[in-house]
């Protein structure tokens, strides 16, 4: 048997906030049998369900002394299902385990799923504004990413002069720079966006492949539970027609003894009216054959009842694989619908593969785009920068002159 390691307590965190409570009886399933019920907590503990405000997450905890013997993260893919009246279990795939709970009232145990599916609905929800919000998280992450934290001494300098050396052009010039510096950052800031988009693209591919595979793997194993159940149900028909002639056979036999047991009877029936010392014998003799015969023919009475046995048995396992074939037709029409989900699945990963390249040669055309227009920005900005320098000059000369 496997002990669980939940000697750790994991205590709810100072911004984590108790937002609903109750007491039960802790169980979680025999990781060996997965059937049987290994009780966690020896009597009825409290176990609560808890918001971190920081990371928006839910949490279920309960803790026995100094044990945390729940500590279950609940997602949009949990479910919480009622075996009995008082008794609920759920599937947790993080601590890959299953917990149940035994609750006094079958109304605290009501109360204990509604709050399973709100917190649940509000679960979802977060996510769903998650991906939503999806775009605006990447293009912050890009710009903290592109940003530096020090920058050189010399470069600031550079900064410097240049900005004090534009502020003494005329205010044309200075305009025109600011447009052009203007459509430079709104340029820059597209970027971000193109990359969220292909993120999106990428997460839909991935979720679409996904759920490709899965259907595909269930449309196997199901096209192979039928060929199974169709095979059995040919042999054992195969075996239940053999088994039918041999009965018949039997009893064509039975009656054909009983036939010579009815003649030899009258035979010596006969004998005995007629009497004499040799008919004796030949009476006796023939009492000796009907005797033998008579254990014949018990002997085939009992083959022929085990072998009326084993058609009955025969005829149920027909049955009962005729049930199994018409639940297997049943099951053709989900496969056939999975089959087209699948082909409807992997024309959508196409398409997405479009776009994504699309998205991708895009990018990239705007990111050649980009580059070019900075490289003339640098250019004019270093021939203002020499213009300046040379006006500077002038002025110097003449002034010194």
């Amino acid at each position: 048997m496997v002990v669980y390691q939940t000697d750790v307590v994991m205590e709810p965190d100072e911004l984590e906030q108790p937002i609903f409570a109750t007491k039960a009886h802790v169980f979680q399933i025999d990781p060996e049998t997965k059937k049987n019920w290994i009780p966690a907590s020896k009597t009825a503990v409290s176990i609560a369900y808890y918001y971190d405000s920081a990371r928006d997450t839910y949490r279920i905890i309960s803790v026995e002394g100094t044990k945390a013997i729940v500590n279950s993260t609940i997602t949009p893919n949990m479910t919480f299902t009622k075996t009995s009246q008082k008794f609920g279990q759920w599937s947790d795939a993080r601590a890959n385990t299953v917990y149940g709970l035994g609750f006094p009232t079958e109304a605290d145990l009501g109360k204990f799923i509604e709050k399973f599916k709100e917190i649940k609905d509000l679960t979802r929800s977060a996510v769903q504004h998650q991906l939503q919000s999806g775009g605006s998280e990447i293009n912050g992450t890009t710009d903290a990413n592109n940003s530096s934290p020090t920058e050189p001494s010399q470069h600031r300098q550079f900064l410097h002069q240049r900005t004090n050396s534009l502020s003494s052009l005329p205010q044309g010039d200075v305009g025109s720079l600011r447009e052009r510096r203007n459509s430079f950052t709104q340029g820059s800031n597209n970027l971000p966006q193109a990359s969220a988009t292909e993120a999106q693209l990428k997460y839909e591919n991935d979720r679409l492949k996904l759920a490709l595979a899965q259907s595909s793997s269930n449309a196997k194993k199901w096209e192979v539970e039928l060929q199974t159940l169709k095979n059995n149900n040919a042999r054992l028909t195969a075996a239940l027609q053999e088994s039918t002639s041999n009965v018949e056979e039997w009893q064509k036999q039975l009656a054909a003894y009983r036939e010579d047991n009815s003649v030899m009877k009258k035979k010596v029936a006969e004998m005995d009216q007629k009497g004499g010392g040799g008919a004796n014998d030949r009476t006796e003799a023939l009492e000796e054959q009907v005797q033998q015969m008579q254990v014949q023919i018990e002997q085939l009475r009992g083959a022929n009842s085990i072998k009326d046995e084993e058609l009955e048995m025969l005829r149920q396992q027909v049955e009962d694989l005729s049930s199994k074939e018409t639940n297997s037709t049943t099951l053709q029409a989900p496969i056939q619908s999975l089959e087209e989900e699948n082909h409807s699945l992997s024309l959508k990963v196409q398409d997405l593969q479009r776009l994504l390249n699309n998205s991708k040669v895009t990018q990239d055309a705007d990111s050649r785009e980009l580059l070019s227009v900075q490289t003339q920005l640098g250019n004019k900005i270093t021939e203002l920068y020499e213009l300046h320098e040379q006006i500077v000059s002038i002025v110097k000369k003449e002034s010194t002159s």
